[in-house]
């Protein structure tokens, strides 16, 4: 028995390890082509492409599990029906859901592994991820000189060139305008020709200008009396323009500042900011309603200074007829005036309200979110190696094929569901587990299928049934 178990494992340790690399390469790939316009063209070093792409990776283990499970389940099993494997172990007396327990010991681990990942890793990654990104978008692009186009990429500087040459140092046609000066004046380099090239600490770009003029303009020395300028004209045969680079390097964010947002919480965070956000909803909804329905309790200045009681006047029609005829149109005018401030009071809390409300949504799905990749797990495998063992088939044919079916139908019923729990249409723990609690059935209906070894996706059963149907009809006949 234990040879077996073993046998078992071994088979689903190799593919399972292939898989899930194979799947976060195709994942990483997609980052790749999503952020390329944040990530080229920006001057930055191979070691901040490399981070953001290890937390990428931790975001992405959310998918790549499951569907590594999945897929390993499938070729497990479909390698031991196709060499019989499974036959000879059932002949042992061994049955399937007996052969399914030591994978399904490891699966139960990797999902505790993944509900610990989830909880403590993957927010630490989130964290890393979402403020490297931000550093990252809101970097400053490289400076790049193009033909013919103004650039004002460096602070007080607009700066054109003519031709630029393919080794992307020699530059003919240089103009510079200068926009640094204290006057607000700006100062116009003209040269022939020129060479660019970085310091060696890259902290400064240096033009080297060659046969060209300086023009430069202030004002008179007495410009009260005096508004005329004065312009000055310097030709030069060879000058150095140097320009900072400082503005162009990428500065980190402090972690702190994203730390509050729900994807980088823990359970216990999750819990903690959900409190608080039922106390501001409750806060927002007390104070909407002591706002609103003041407009609607009668003026009680006399109050406890009075003995006198009125009967209650009953109104019957049209109120507008009990309306004093000389105070009608000051009294509708006030009423309509009170109309708007409700109004425009209510439209501002109902939106303050939505808002509260989706947030505590996003929580709640996130903390049902770090026990569903758990559960995801063992369903998968559940699905899988009973359908390994139906259609007894390996390798990464007819596997894939049908690894990738499974996997869209569970992750379009999780998103869809998702959407429809934070637009409010259901329920948030409903939503996060619609998929889990359709596809539970499928799992149990295949390892039923499997244990009575169906033919249910063997294309020659369903060949002979149709041939036995054509029979019956002509013997009919």
């Amino acid at each position: 028995m234990k040879k077996i178990h073993l046998l078992l494992v071994k088979a689903f340790i190799k593919p399972f390890i292939a898989t899930f690399f194979i799947v976060m390469f195709i994942l990483l790939m997609f980052f790749l082509f999503k952020y390329v316009d944040d990530l080229i063209g920006k001057g930055f070093e191979w070691y901040v492409i490399l981070e953001l792409m290890v937390y990428a990776s931790a975001a992405n283990v959310s998918m790549a599990l499951p569907l590594s499970i999945l897929l390993s389940s499938i070729m497990t099993f479909g390698t031991l029906g196709e060499n019989y494997e499974l036959v000879a172990i059932k002949s042992a007396g061994v049955s399937l859901q007996k052969a399914m327990r030591p994978l399904f010991i490891v699966i139960l681990l990797l999902s505790c592994c993944s509900f610990l990942f989830s909880d403590y890793m993957l927010p630490k990654a989130n964290l890393k991820f979402g403020s490297l990104l931000w550093d990252v978008r809101n970097k400053k692009l490289s400076f790049l000189i193009k033909e013919g186009v103004f650039n004002n990429s460096i602070p007080g500087y607009s700066i054109r060139v003519d031709r630029k040459d393919d080794d992307g140092i020699t530059l003919e046609g240089i103009m510079i305008y200068d926009h640094t000066g204290a006057n607000s004046i700006a100062k116009i380099i003209m040269a022939k020709n020129g060479k660019m090239y970085k310091t060696d600490n890259n902290k400064y770009l240096v033009l080297k200008l060659n046969d060209g003029v300086r023009y430069e303009e202030s004002s008179g020395k007495n410009s009260y009396y005096n508004p005329r300028q004065e312009l000055y004209r310097m030709r030069f045969k060879q000058t150095e323009q140097k320009f900072d680079f400082s503005s162009f390097e990428m500065s980190r964010t402090d972690e702190n500042s994203f730390r509050s947002n729900t994807q980088m919480l823990n359970l216990k965070g999750l819990v903690k900011k959900g409190d608080s956000l039922s106390n501001l909803i409750d806060s927002v909804n007390r104070l909407a309603k002591l706002s609103i329905g003041s407009y609607y309790k009668q003026n009680n200045v006399t109050k406890g200074y009075t003995k006198i009681k009125a009967p209650v006047k009953i109104i019957k029609g049209s109120i507008l007829n009990v309306l004093p005829k000389d105070q009608e149109l000051s009294l509708l005018q006030s009423a309509s005036d009170q109309a708007t401030s409700i109004q425009q009071s209510v439209a501002g809390k109902v939106v303050e309200h939505k808002d509260r409300v989706r947030g505590l949504i996003k929580i709640q799905i996130e903390y049902q979110r770090k026990f569903t990749l758990a559960v995801s797990c063992l369903l998968l495998f559940f699905i899988g190696a009973p359908l390994g063992a139906i259609i007894r088939k390996g390798g990464l044919g007819l596997p894939v094929v049908m690894a990738v079916v499974f996997f869209l139908i569970y992750h379009i019923i999780s998103t869809v569901s998702e959407k429809s729990a934070i637009q409010g249409t259901i329920s948030p723990v409903l939503g996060i587990w619609m998929a889990v609690i359709v596809l539970s059935p499928l799992g149990a209906f295949l390892t039923y299928k499997a244990t009575v070894d169906s033919a249910l996706f063997d294309a020659s059963y369903y060949k002979t049934l149709i041939v036995k149907l054509f029979q019956k009809k002509k013997i009919n006949k």
